[in-house]
């Protein structure tokens, strides 16, 4: 067998076994999410957003096609928290969820408030002050178990529902009197509903202990090999060092 021939199959063997490898992998990873608009959410049919972005970044420097599932983030935590393999996004990273998860970076900055309906302001000096209101809340998200570590329960403070548009709907009917949640996510959900954020809720609260500059993360399950997380952090590293974080943080700040 001529050589030239010989070194072309060899080639294309390595190839296909960097491929074959490449796809398996990809087949048995599970990047999920929920809608939490802008970071991530469903537009036409396809998955976007700020956090959302950076995730395919990354997937696309590891050269990795995996499909992002969308669903409430009750079952997005449960599952990122019992099955290997799993990447979860974007999560808050909080001393509650410290030991549950494996953390890879910081893929958007966040900033969570108490809010209340322009229509009926609440002033608040504490969150013990929050405590006599209802407040509406997203089953198992760090706003909802934020406020259940600090004395809130679910069914009598907490008013849980499974998606964000649901608790801005509540507020301004007047079935509850504060909505936590955080600041881009808000004026945007107010906004796709038809209404100016500057005239239909104001803040009551503000929670720095959720957010700042670090506030949301992409983070793997305690099954997902040691390998795959830091493979996963270097090349999240890299999109900051090139300038690519930078570019997909001004296109949606």
């Amino acid at each position: 067998m001529p050589e030239l021939f010989k070194r072309t199959v060899v080639a294309l063997a390595l190839l296909a076994a960097g491929l074959g490898a490449s796809l398996a992998r990809a087949a048995e990873l599970q990047v999920v999410t929920e809608e939490l608009p802008p970071y991530n959410m469903t537009v036409d049919g396809k998955v976007t957003g700020m956090s959302t972005e950076v995730v395919q970044a990354v997937l696309a420097r590891l050269k990795l096609q995996v499909p992002i599932q969308v669903m409430p983030w009750a079952r997005a935590y449960d599952i990122a928290q019992h099955q290997a393999n799993v990447l979860i996004y974007s999560i808050a990273r909080t001393a509650q969820r410290e030991k549950l998860f494996q953390w890879v970076g910081s893929i958007a900055p966040t900033r969570w408030y108490l809010y209340a309906s322009a229509q009926n302001p609440i002033s608040l000096r504490s969150l013990d002050d929050a405590k006599r209101y209802q407040i509406a809340t997203v089953n198992q998200d760090v706003g909802e178990q934020y406020l259940a570590s600090h004395g809130f329960s679910v069914g009598q403070a907490l008013q849980s529902s499974t998606r964000y548009e649901l608790d801005y709907q509540k507020l301004k009917r007047g079935h509850v009197d504060l909505w936590i949640s955080n600041e881009l996510n808000a004026n945007y959900i107010v906004r796709q509903l038809g209404d100016d954020p500057a005239r239909a809720i104001t803040p009551a609260l503000a929670l720095p202990e959720l957010g700042g500059g670090d506030g949301l993360y992409m983070a793997f399950s305690l099954g997902t090999p040691a390998a795959t997380v830091e493979r996963f952090r270097t090349a999240l590293d890299a999109l900051h060092q090139d300038g690519t974080y930078a570019a997909i943080a001004r296109k949606w700040l």
